[in-house]
């Protein structure tokens, strides 16, 4: 007997919508088993492919438990900015607590390093203090050394800091004051993308990046005085660039590691010490 090719026959399906009544068929697909397995995972995938594009790119995904908004962030920012300034607070009346009750009992006064030294331990448990005080020796000797433009050299008035007149370098919120000892600057909140501008005429001695200050930039003035500038989102000026007072120089942004927020970190220096910017300059 002659051997018999058997031929495998697809077995196909219809779907049929029907009216009831009248029996007329209304619509009619035709389809494979593995047409339809092809179509249910290509309706699956396009459901899956738009479900992410909405929660993705529209403001949908705000409604989603958990997920932060920019109205959450901002109030995040804010809250830590007054955490850390209520800390401020706390610290000065335990001072004045402890030193009540001393000389009520009739000893001797707490004086006020050893508890700055304390919130300082705890606010730095994890940096260097060897390494922090290096830091600050470099940045004073850079002050008290920097000629490179040899603009305390010239010979210009020098005049007491109390005589110059300071241009307000970013009109915002001080969102935490100057301590001497803790806080020695003051960061000023604001818009990102506000224009940063000099205080005084000057040098721009410093214009590049570091890890935790972001874009930073430094001005020499004349009378010993330099004026810095951080955390900037963009720079507009260069090393050995003169700049007027009032000159735009960056733009504010939060650029740095300890950066917790848009902001500018503004620090000013007379003859090789801070000193409280909100004294010659009305923010």
């Amino acid at each position: 007997m002659a051997q018999q090719n058997k031929v495998k026959k697809t077995r196909n399906f219809r779907l049929t919508l029907v009216d009831d009544k009248t029996h007329k068929h209304l619509w009619s697909a035709h389809f494979t088993k593995v047409g339809f397995i092809v179509a249910i995972i290509s309706a699956l995938v396009m459901l899956s492919a738009a479900v992410f594009c909405v929660v993705a790119y529209t403001p949908v995904r705000t409604f989603i438990p958990g997920y932060p908004d920019a109205h959450s962030k901002r109030a995040a920012i804010q809250n830590a900015i007054r955490i850390d300034s209520l800390e401020n607070v706390i610290y000065r009346w335990e001072l004045y607590s402890e030193n009540l009750r001393r000389v009520v009992e009739g000893q001797e006064p707490l004086k006020i390093d050893s508890l700055i030294n304390a919130a300082q331990a705890s606010r730095t448990a994890t940096a260097d203090a060897a390494d922090l005080l290096s830091k600050d020796s470099l940045l004073r000797e850079v002050v008290r050394e920097e000629e490179e433009f040899g603009i305390s050299a010239r010979n210009k008035r020098d005049l007491p800091i109390e005589g110059l007149h300071f241009f307000t370098p970013l009109k915002g919120v001080v969102s935490q004051g100057y301590d001497a000892n803790i806080h020695p600057y003051i960061d000023i909140t604001a818009p990102a993308g506000s224009v940063v501008k000099a205080t005084l005429d000057g040098t721009v001695i410093f214009s590049g990046w570091s890890e935790e200050a972001g874009n930073t930039i430094q001005i020499q003035h004349e009378s010993d005085i330099v004026s810095i500038y951080k955390h900037n989102e963009k720079l507009l000026k260069k090393v050995g660039e003169k700049v007027t007072a009032g000159a735009p120089i960056a733009l504010v942004g939060n650029t740095g590691d300890i950066s917790t927020g848009t902001h500018l970190h503004f620090e000013l220096w007379h003859k090789g010490e801070t000193v409280d910017p909100t004294l010659y300059i009305k923010f």
